[in-house]
């Protein structure tokens, strides 16, 4: 089980963000949600700001990379063991960062990492 950030959650059903959260869900991932609004997917609230939270293993991005760089010091003070960047997230800046402090970096798709048993 990988306790994984949703950055960039949305409680709209059709958002590849949405369906990410059912399915980690769905293999036994804990989701931990953060978007620009408030909603649920699945019951579970979606957070707005940059919360405190312990024990990442993994940030899955849904942000374009414009919108990522508000988050850097963040995503970095969590100290995640990897980040994936999905389709449309990929950002250079963001993974040379994370690669000089030892986070594993993927660009990929999480559905299919999940579907695919490579998550």
């Amino acid at each position: 089980m990988k306790k994984t950030l949703v950055l960039g959650a949305s409680p709209n059903p059709i958002r590849f963000s949405y369906k990410a959260v059912k399915s980690l869900v769905r293999h036994g991932h804990e989701a931990v949600l953060i978007g620009n609004r408030q909603g649920q997917v699945n019951w579970q609230d979606i957070l707005i700001g940059k919360p405190k939270l312990t024990d990442i293993h993994t940030v899955t991005m849904y942000l374009n990379p414009e919108r990522q760089k508000e988050y850097y010091d963040y995503i970095l003070s969590l100290s995640p063991k990897r980040i994936i960047f999905n389709p449309g997230s990929e950002n250079q800046e963001l993974i040379q960062l994370a690669m000089e402090k030892g986070i594993e970096v993927c660009v990929a798709c999480t559905l299919i990492m999940l579907n695919t048993n490579n998550y």
